[in-house]
């Protein structure tokens, strides 16, 4: 799990106010990924090579 005094939330440049966008999180093995809207409505945690590999495949098929 990914507390508030675990890890700094960022939330993308690209979104506005009025756009639905998550925040990522990263500790020094997890990444977590949480609704903007909806922060208390749970965290996806996933492992950091995880996370790489899922960047990886978005980045490299667009």
């Amino acid at each position: 799990m990914i507390g508030p005094e675990q890890a700094r939330w960022f939330k993308s440049s690209y979104s506005s106010s009025s756009q639905g966008c998550v925040e990522v999180a990263m500790t020094a093995s997890v990444v977590g990924v949480r609704d903007t809207k909806d922060r208390a409505g749970g965290t996806l945690v996933v492992p950091r090579e995880h996370w790489r590999a899922f960047l990886r495949s978005i980045t490299t098929s667009a």
